[in-house]
């Protein structure tokens, strides 16, 4: 059994690694994707992804502090979490879609992946992100309920990206997700169940696992589609996923606050 100094700093090491993989904080670590601390560490993914919400969700309401309303403090946490991830997984969505509506053959759309330029397709796939993620927030206005949905939303879309890296083999020999390596399933089950916690605290538990049946519908479709297409996921498709799990929870969020839940 190991001491629990070494425990803890096991613990340390892995919320740094995962941090940096969601934020665009100069976190260090002592360790190296060789190793596979890069994919023992994905279960921390959703804690990184808390305080990213929970980011957000201060600069929402030191917006509606300052009076402005609804929609104003909605595109300004949207931007205050884009920017601590580097866009990060907008960037990942914004490629996949490039990737996967266009090019006819596997490598092609590979290609079209690893392209700096953004495409129609991608195009298209963030002012989807965007306006569906700030009118949801917009719709729920209330700074504490924003603070919910934001910390569940940024907590559980990161929870299910161990899962998909362990069951959707990589597209690529290279490339990060290779890299990475499969998580093994002691890391997708805390991820899991730090996603799912995080969702029932905040939506309850019937909104929780209406959350996670479309998540894993998403996930299904998505890991169909990079499987068909180009024979796996990537480090894009991965980002695909997260922005889908984000925009889901979020929809999740304001319907259920309008519909009286």
């Amino acid at each position: 059994m190991m001491p629990r100094a070494e425990v803890l700093k096991d613990i340390i090491t892995d919320l740094r690694i995962a941090t940096t993989f969601v934020a665009i904080f100069p976190v260090r670590s002592s360790k190296s994707a060789a190793d596979g601390a890069i994919a023992r560490a994905t279960w921390a993914l959703p804690v990184a992804g808390l305080l990213v919400g929970l980011a957000g969700a201060a600069a929402y309401a030191i917006a509606s502090k300052l009076g402005l309303t609804s929609g104003p403090a909605a595109l300004l946490a949207l931007a205050t979490t884009t920017l601590i991830t580097g866009a990060l997984h907008e960037d990942g969505l914004a490629d996949a879609a490039d990737g996967l509506g266009g090019g006819r053959t596997r490598e092609r759309k590979l290609d079209i992946m690893r392209d700096s330029r953004i495409g129609s397709y991608g195009a298209c796939a963030l002012v989807l992100s965007f306006g569906l993620r700030w009118s949801a927030l917009a719709a729920i206005a209330n700074p504490w309920l924003v603070t919910l949905a934001l910390a569940s939303a940024h907590a559980g879309a990161r929870a299910g990206v161990p899962a998909f890296m362990s069951l959707v083999p990589p597209a690529r020999l290279d490339g990060l997700s290779a890299s990475a390596g499969a998580p093994p399933g002691r890391s997708v089950a805390i991820a899991f169940g730090i996603g799912t916690l995080c969702l029932a605290i905040a939506l309850g538990p019937g909104k929780a696992l209406a959350s996670l049946v479309l998540l894993s519908l998403a996930g299904l479709i998505l890991a169909r589609l990079a499987i068909r297409q180009i024979g796996g996921q990537t480090g894009d498709i991965l980002g695909a996923f997260e922005q889908t799990g984000e925009i889901l929870i979020l929809l999740v969020a304001a319907a259920s606050l309008h519909a009286g839940g």
